[in-house]
């Protein structure tokens, strides 16, 4: 079985925002960098998918050259092979020329099953996982929490608003990971040790149009000071009166 993991290099979550000068731009240049949350998921049960039914997980990327860091972390984790589609102005691509460059590149590599988080943690689009099954045409569960694959088909559990839903699909497939449907595991030494010493496939992304452009950036405004109302029992009247007449939540 040939698995895919697609994965994304984000900033750390202790990131500090900051506006480049054209104003269209964050100033990335005191980022850390990991891979996405949920795409640690990804891996891990692609990993696990390999484990139980064999075959060779791929882990895809589309980023610059640094990215080897997060790529090589997955091999170490039991990752097979990384791939890495070069691209060092990543992150002004919309959703779509991402998940555009990202299926021609599975179509090329052939794939029964590919793994996506449910979203990035820097954009929270949800957006390029369902994309890239749509210019596959393979079945598409997004923000499965459970899953059972038999080899040429599965069911997938996933958390809506109306209650769990449950999923019977067949391969090819991509799905995206949500919380609870796995705990990504550690690497061991001898994993890091040999991830460190795999060759990588960089290759230059299918070129594609743009639909959507930043045109501005601004911080959010900061919140204004809190203010003391009394004390007590003898300050609920006036609180009751801010609530109402100021903040008009009430």
């Amino acid at each position: 079985m040939k698995i895919i993991a697609c994965i994304k290099r984000v900033p750390t979550t202790d990131a500090q925002a900051k506006i480049d000068g054209n104003a269209t731009s964050l100033d990335t240049g005191s980022f850390q960098y990991t891979s996405s949350f949920y795409d640690e998921l990804a891996v891990e049960e692609a990993v696990k998918t390999k484990e139980s039914l064999g075959g060779e997980v791929t882990v895809l990327t589309l980023g610059p050259s640094a990215s080897s860091k997060e790529v090589r972390e997955c091999i170490a984790k039991g990752a097979d092979a990384g791939v890495i589609l070069t691209d060092d102005d990543w992150q002004s691509r919309d959703c779509r020329s991402t998940a555009k460059a990202l299926a021609a590149k599975i179509q090329e590599l052939g794939a029964d099953l590919v793994f996506c988080g449910k979203v990035a943690t820097d954009r929270d689009n949800a957006a390029v996982g369902p994309m890239i099954a749509t210019y596959l045409g393979f079945a598409c569960v997004t923000d499965v929490s459970e899953l059972q694959i038999d080899g040429t088909s599965g069911t997938a559990k996933r958390a809506t608003e109306a209650g769990v839903e449950s999923v019977s699909f067949s391969l090819p497939a991509l799905i995206t990971c949500d919380k609870g449907l796995n705990e990504p595991r550690r690497a061991g030494l001898k994993g890091i040790m040999a991830a460190k010493k795999q060759p990588l496939d960089e290759t230059t992304p299918e070129a594609a149009e743009h639909h959507a452009q930043v045109v501005s950036l601004e911080l959010p405004l900061p919140r204004p000071g809190g203010r003391i109302l009394g004390e007590g029992a003898a300050a609920v009247p006036e609180l009751i009166n801010v609530l109402r007449n100021e903040a008009k939540v009430l």
